[in-house]
């Protein structure tokens, strides 16, 4: 090869690489690396695989329909054929011969009448695409929950990590001021060990924390379903909502269920298991179709050319075709059994969705409550304990505390501190999961 040719080959290979790393570079670009929750909401719709098949389900109910619709309409057939014969002796008996012949033609089927079963089968497909979508809210609202649920589970393990470094900070402080003072002869190596130990436990629950962030991470990455190997991090909001009044269980309910898709759909499952039971019984009711048709045919003979016998035995037909059922060995009777059992499962069906949610409505209602009156008292206990360990603080630089009680009062206040955090976060979502069940959008 020459070397002009050479050349021209690596800089088309140059080019292609070139090329395909900008395309994945813009790829990784439109993911975003810090989200807040309504961006992991939205990529969620987006983006999930699950959502993505069921909306592929929609689509697929939507084809069922038009194929029930395109069943009122005529259809239209081309036949053609040619055959090629072979006799040991030709028609007048001399030599053997080879014959051929052919047929063209066009037929058309109709129906009419089919005891309503094809009218009946458009609505009942009508009712299919209307519960794929119903499945399709309801999948949203459950990974929408999902979501919720492990972003404000970051949202602790965040905070989590704020206050152990800040405890980790003091204990470190607190360390350096104790190996002063054992330098000085003024407390016992005890002492400085105490601290040591302190220092080891803060920085180990540091890591705890550090640990569960990135473990809540990959939860939430997997349900928005980004690359493992994508950089992620979530926006850390300036105020958590946790002091709305709390709606009306009444109201909840009765939104719940009038507008839940869970409800929705279960109601549509009754009403296609009636369009079901319609189309079973037009199985007992006789079928009225049109048939129509034309063609013509040839063969070779000495006697006509084939254009002639195209002429010739060109036809046109048309006719009615009556079919009555009259013993059917027990399909019909057992398809209209079966569907007034769907029709009762489906109903049974419908009750138990209206229970569940109602419970679950009532679940949320108490564990909201419940949640805010937690919140309320860990907030109250957080702040005397600050408070009280801030003084042991002061006493500790001063010496006018031993380790003992101060310790004791440091881990009351790290226990209250914790308990403040989840409470804070568990009021959030509480709130948040049951405003949901009255249509509110969820945000923080």
């Amino acid at each position: 090869m020459s070397k002009l040719t050479i050349k021209t080959l690596l800089l088309l290979l140059l080019g292609c690489s070139g090329i395909r790393g900008y395309s994945q570079d813009t790829t990784a670009k439109s993911i975003p690396k810090v989200w807040d929750l309504a961006s992991c909401l939205q990529y969620a719709k987006s983006n999930n695989i699950t959502l993505k098949n069921l909306r592929l389900d929609t689509k697929s109910a939507e084809q069922d329909k038009l194929l029930a619709k395109a069943a009122v309409l005529p259809d239209l057939n081309g036949t053609g054929s040619l055959t090629y014969s072979h006799y040991n002796l030709n028609t007048t008996g001399e030599t053997a011969a080879i014959t051929n012949s052919g047929s063209l033609g066009l037929g058309s089927n109709w129906t009419l009448y089919q005891g309503g079963y094809l009218k009946t089968d458009i609505q009942k497909k009508d009712l299919s695409v209307q519960a794929a979508n119903y499945t399709v809210l309801q999948s949203e609202n459950d990974i929408t929950l999902q979501i919720t649920q492990a972003y404000l589970s970051i949202l602790v393990d965040k905070e989590s990590i704020v206050y152990n470094k800040d405890l980790v900070k003091t204990s470190t402080a607190q360390l350096t001021q104790e190996q002063s003072r054992f330098k000085a002869g003024s407390v016992a190596r005890k002492d400085v060990v105490q601290f040591e130990a302190q220092l080891a436990t803060d920085n180990y629950n540091l890591t705890t924390s550090e640990n569960a962030e990135r473990a809540d991470k990959i939860t939430l990455k997997q349900l928005l379903q980004l690359p493992a190997q994508h950089d992620f991090d979530i926006v850390r909001p300036d105020t958590v909502l946790t002091d709305e009044a709390i709606p009306a269980l009444a109201t909840v309910q009765s939104y719940a269920l009038s507008n839940r898709p869970e409800i929705k759909n279960a109601e549509l499952s009754v009403n296609i298991s009636d369009l079901a039971l319609r189309e079973a019984k037009s199985g007992y009711l006789p079928t009225l179709s049109l048939g129509a048709g034309l063609g013509t045919s040839f063969a070779t003979t000495p006697l006509y050319g084939t254009f002639r016998q195209f002429d010739n035995n060109f036809y046109q037909q048309v006719g009615l075709t009556l079919t009555v059922p009259i013993f059917t060995k027990r399909v019909n009777k057992t398809a209209v059994a079966k569907a007034r059992i769907a029709i009762e499962e489906s109903k049974n069906l419908l009750e138990n969705a209206k229970t569940t949610l109602a419970l679950t409505t009532e679940s949320a209602f108490i564990t909201v409550s419940n949640a805010k009156q937690q919140y309320a008292s860990a907030t109250e206990q957080l702040k005397y304990n600050q408070e009280l360990y801030r003084i042991s603080n002061e006493e500790l630089r001063i010496g006018s505390v031993n380790i003992f009680d101060f310790y004791q009062q440091r881990n009351l206040y790290v226990q209250a501190l914790q308990t403040y955090i989840q409470a804070k976060y568990n009021a959030a979502l509480a709130a948040r999961i049951y405003e949901f069940y009255l249509g509110i959008p969820i945000k923080l």
